[in-house]
């Protein structure tokens, strides 16, 4: 009894010094990026809106530039409960829910606002829920913006151009194809890997948003930037499912307000980027061509067996959806 009166009165002693009366709880947060990039601010956004609403409940550490590994390698630290929480780009995630990789299929999105329509409806919050399925919780849809495609070959404007190209893909098996059906040489690597491929010539080329290219200095590595705008990726907040199951329901409402504005953050950069980033590009060296609304036809049109294999997978009916959603 005299132990349990003393560590009562510790306790209370520490809460009117203004000190914690028990230990915060750590969420590692891990992202592929650089801290200055859109990842980056969704992440500071994240910490500062849970801060805000729980006070000094818990206490984050930021991993970014792939810190804890590969972002398959961190989604499965989710899964293990080793790592509480993420940004991670939708390319990675279809291995995980497979439904992610519609999202993935090459000119299915008119513009920015159409694909930020199709997420924030009924359409991306289902497959949001899916996620609890396999040990992960989505808590929001963030964003990367349209892919382009650089390389160090020559400049693309028709599908002959992407001809035995080594393009460096996510391990994505909808982006795989595209790029097959063009005719290029699609090499799956891990993020990590990718500057340092580029720089010893394992690989020609990436595609990827100008959010990416521009905050990871891809123009140090690459010569070519073609504004292809063939894929819109989308990126998802995702925590751990055994993180989240530990959580009070003050606490997950605290959690979810701070991933809609991360979100919300994360797309602010990428409107920003895209504003900006072909000049600053431009002016860090790189040549840049705009593929024109007949180019992309072109594209699409090398691509046609493609879409009948996602067809097969999603369902045309699916596809459809999407592309025709107001």
């Amino acid at each position: 009894m005299k132990f349990c009166f003393r560590a009562l009165a510790a306790t209370g002693a520490l809460v009117a010094l203004g000190l914690p009366a028990a230990a915060q709880t750590e969420v590692k947060i891990g992202y592929a990026l650089a801290p200055d990039s859109h990842y980056g601010v969704a992440a500071q956004k994240f910490e500062e809106v849970v801060t805000a609403e729980t006070g000094d409940q818990f206490t984050f550490t930021h991993f970014p530039s792939s810190g804890l590994g590969g972002e398959r390698d961190v989604i499965e630290g989710l899964q293990l409960g080793t790592i509480e929480a993420t940004i991670v780009s939708s390319g990675t995630l279809a291995n995980f829910v497979s439904e992610t990789g519609v999202f993935d299929v090459p000119f299915l999105f008119r513009d920015l606002a159409h694909a930020r329509a199709v997420l924030d409806g009924p359409i991306g919050q289902d497959i949001l829920a899916k996620f609890d399925d396999v040990g992960l919780v989505g808590l929001a849809w963030g964003e990367q913006g349209f892919r382009h495609i650089t390389n160090n070959r020559n400049p693309i404007k028709t599908p002959a151009d992407v001809a035995g190209l080594k393009i460096r893909t996510m391990e994505n098996p909808v982006h795989l194809a595209a790029f097959n059906a063009m005719g290029a040489a699609p090499t799956p690597m891990a993020w990590p890997e990718v500057i340092s491929s580029l720089q010893q010539g394992v690989i020609d080329g990436q595609e990827n948003p100008l959010s990416v290219i521009v905050s990871a200095k891809l123009n140090e590595v690459q010569k070519y930037l073609t504004l292809s705008g063939h894929v819109y990726s989308p990126a998802m907040l995702l925590v751990s499912k055994p993180f989240w199951e530990g959580l009070d329901d003050t606490q997950k409402a605290a959690f979810e307000k701070a991933a809609t504005e991360a979100a919300t953050a994360m797309r602010g950069y990428v409107d920003n980027v895209e504003a900006s980033g072909v000049e600053t590009l431009k002016e860090r060296g790189m040549e840049v061509n705009a593929l024109s609304p007949e180019e992309k036809a072109e594209f699409q049109a090398s691509i046609q067996s493609a879409y009948d294999g996602y067809y097969k997978t999603y369902g045309e009916d699916f596809v459809n959806s999407i592309v025709n959603f107001k």
